[in-house]
């Protein structure tokens, strides 16, 4: 149940975000695109962060889990790796 609660937190910051701004919701194209590529990323800032506090290497991890969470895996046919987490 805390999962729901906490998109649904999500959301209603994101709408105020909008209002704030001026976007309609559904927003057009670009801006929900863009959007979305700012969630990804800032999903990444957490794990960079304790890499850098933790004194491991950064770009290893920006390489590997950051890459594949952002960006998808290329299908490639092989079966698919553990999780990364």
């Amino acid at each position: 149940m805390k999962p729901y609660l906490l998109s649904l937190g999500a959301g209603l910051l994101i709408g105020l975000i909008y209002s704030l701004i001026g976007v309609r919701s559904p927003a057009p194209p670009t801006i929900a695109l863009l959007g979305l590529l700012g969630i990804l990323l800032g999903e990444q800032i957490l794990p960079i962060g304790k890499c850098i506090i933790e004194g491991r290497a950064v770009m290893r991890v920006v390489r590997t889990r950051c890459a594949d969470h952002v960006l998808g895996r290329l299908p490639s046919g092989n079966p698919p790796d553990e999780p990364v987490g």
